[in-house]
């Protein structure tokens, strides 16, 4: 992997130099792992004049499940766990004798920042902006490898669930259970605290799970993720409780399962993400639903859960093949409940058999 990284480095230095800065900062834990393939806390990575250096604030975590740094790449730590990497990084780059520092300004505090421009005066310190996290967007296959191992542990760790009793569980117990048996299976753990609504309480995005305990006739909604070596991936689903779903459940549910269809099938490249996002939204609209609908139907994973490209009515850019996304309609009813279904897949052209679908458990409705 070695080689990878330091690609990836070569990338962002080029960018660098192009905006007319021979040295660059990183200090966002998630670009400093994907460019230094591990990010010990507190860390730093330094692209100088005169090489690449990681600049840690203590010794760096030997313990074998913990993602290690790019065997290549020097990695300097600083004597006292008190000391700032970037603030000594930035010394060094004066020291190197860089005119100029490009930063993440959109991570720094104002007074780490001010302690960088005070241990370094002559340093002109300006703004990478969001230079890694545009590079982060493509994966390689190497990556795309981690977010399926990812998505097969959690859809494991869900058809497990889906085998056990479930009425008079409550919803934290079993987010609790699923998150349990993400570990079980591999995962280096869950990629964001898991959602379990019942009820009243399904089909809603980002729900906190409650002590309300499953009932009959419920709709049970699960949204959950798995993180594999720093990858992460979501999955959603939901399902009923009982041998016979309401009319409204089926009506809802299909609907949903409709829009979900749609947005899959316009992951092409080159498609525009907004376009995604609409044709995800249209038939959810066009019964009503406007309103009760979440900002985005969609979003990048990766190193971290929310990345770029957004799928949103307003969002811009066009999407790349190797693009990483989840396609995550959903309507929640104030006071009955809803309906979710999220899948995290991968752009891929036409001629690669389109989309890739990483989550794969079904999206039939099933009666627990």
């Amino acid at each position: 992997m070695s080689e990878v990284y330091a690609a990836r480095r070569t990338r962002l230095r080029e960018r660098c130099n192009a905006g007319g800065s021979a040295a660059a900062l990183v200090s966002r834990p998630a670009n400093v792992r994907y460019l230094a393939g591990a990010a010990p806390h507190g860390a730093v990575l330094l692209l100088g004049r005169t090489g690449d250096l990681l600049v840690c604030s203590g010794p760096p975590d030997d313990r074998p499940d913990r993602a290690r740094p790019d065997e290549s790449l020097p990695v300097r730590s600083l004597p006292g766990p008190a000391g700032d990497a970037a603030v000594a990084a930035t010394g060094l780059a004066e020291a190197q004798g860089a005119e100029s520092l490009a930063t993440e300004d959109h991570h720094l505090t104002v007074v780490r920042h001010r302690a960088m421009r005070s241990v370094a005066p002559r340093l002109r310190l300006t703004d990478l902006g969001q230079a890694v996290e545009q590079l982060r967007v493509v994966k390689d296959e190497e990556e795309i490898s981690c977010l399926r191992i990812g998505a097969e542990i959690a859809d494991q760790a869900l058809g497990e669930l889906l085998e056990s009793i479930l009425v008079g569980r409550t919803e934290r117990h079993l987010a609790l259970e699923l998150e349990r048996r993400l570990v079980d299976h591999g995962a280096d753990g869950p990629a964001f605290a898991t959602s379990v609504g019942t009820g009243p309480n399904s089909g809603c995005r980002g729900h906190r799970p409650t002590d309300r305990r499953v009932e009959e006739g419920d709709f049970l909604s699960v949204c959950l993720g798995a993180t594999y070596r720093g990858y992460r991936c979501e999955i959603g689903r939901t399902f009923v409780i009982g041998t016979s779903p309401a009319d409204w459940q089926i009506e809802l549910y299909d609907l949903v399962f409709a829009a979900q269809r749609a947005g899959r099938e316009a992951l092409v490249p080159g498609a525009a993400c907004r376009d995604v996002d609409r044709a995800t939204r249209q038939a959810l609209d066009s019964a009503g639903y406007a309103e009760n609908l979440p900002a985005l139907s969609g979003h990048g994973v990766g190193l971290e859960i929310d990345e770029d490209p957004q799928l949103a009515p307003a969002a811009m850019g066009k999407l790349d093949a190797c693009v990483p996304v989840t396609v995550e309609p959903g309507v929640h009813l104030p006071g009955r409940g809803g309906v979710r279904i999220d899948d995290t897949l991968v752009v891929r052209p036409e001629a690669d058999g389109g989309p890739e679908l990483l989550t794969i458990t079904t999206k039939e409705l099933l009666a627990l």
